[in-house]
């Protein structure tokens, strides 16, 4: 399933990093937007060298979710990657 592009408009639209922060909280439970945060947080440390061993002690998460992050790390064209480059 494709994101809908009107939603994707929509927060393009939204400047203000607390109206951001509290339309999220409006559109996703509380486990959705912790789960959301975890996926950011494991991609950095994978980013940053961490082992995928490592970052499973760290979060007390399978290995197969830090799998998943690393294949998107991997990915030719990889937004995600391309955002974390950016950071550095």
């Amino acid at each position: 399933m494709r994101i809908d592009q009107e939603l994707l408009e929509v927060i393009l639209s939204i400047e203000n990093r607390d109206e951001l922060d509290c339309f999220f909280e409006e559109l996703f439970t509380p486990a959705e937007l912790s789960d959301l945060s975890l996926r950011w947080k494991l991609l950095k440390d994978l980013h940053a060298g961490m082992t995928q061993r490592k970052i499973a002690e760290k979060y007390g998460i399978s290995l197969c979710k830090i799998t998943r992050g690393s294949k998107v790390l991997k990915k030719d064209g990889s937004v995600a990657l391309k955002l974390l480059d950016s950071m550095n």
